[in-house]
């Protein structure tokens, strides 16, 4: 065999490897156990299997009144692994938000997740802008849904004349 055609062998064998792998998860759930927060590897650590329970999969905190007398007039609640356990590792989230008559959601970003977001109620401009400085703005009203892809600055802004209620996912 010939250093070349070693060298080709090689590269294939570890080609091969690397589309054999799983990178599924390897068990149904890792609830977070919240005592220990100060420890994370890919999310919080598991809770003992065995401690889990069906509540651990259970947020009932989405539907709850937000205030919106605030500086921005925008409130949202998070379903998150602190609020909802059962998503540790799962990679998605959801939120529900509330925004009064002109309230902002102001330009932010979420560095390792993309978002789409539902209006429930009335009317919302939202936006986002490219990395080539592209702004990619529409308004959406009842029923709407626009995604937001990974990592790029984006707003939601109440352009109606009623309150705006948005349920939000992430992917993270």
């Amino acid at each position: 065999m010939t250093k070349a055609s070693f060298s080709c062998m090689l590269w294939l064998s570890i080609i091969m490897a690397i589309n054999a792998s799983d990178p599924d998860p390897l068990q149904d759930f890792c609830v977070a156990d919240i005592t220990q927060a100060n420890v994370k590897v890919n999310g919080f650590v598991c809770k003992d299997p065995k401690a889990v329970n069906a509540s651990d999969f259970l947020f009932r905190g989405l539907g709850n009144p937000l205030l919106t007398n605030n500086t921005f007039g925008f409130n949202i609640t998070q379903g998150n692994v602190q609020t909802l356990p059962g998503l540790n590792t799962l990679d998605i989230s959801m939120n529900h938000g509330v925004f009064a008559p002109g309230g902002l959601n102001p330009p932010h970003i979420h560095p390792r997740a993309s978002e789409i977001i539902f209006v429930m109620e009335g009317t919302l401009l939202v936006g986002f802008i490219s990395t080539s400085n592209v702004l990619f703005s529409q308004k959406l009203e009842k029923g709407d849904a626009f995604v937001i892809p990974r990592g790029l600055v984006h707003f939601q802004q109440n352009v109606g004349t009623s309150y705006t209620t948005t349920i939000t996912s992430l992917n993270s």
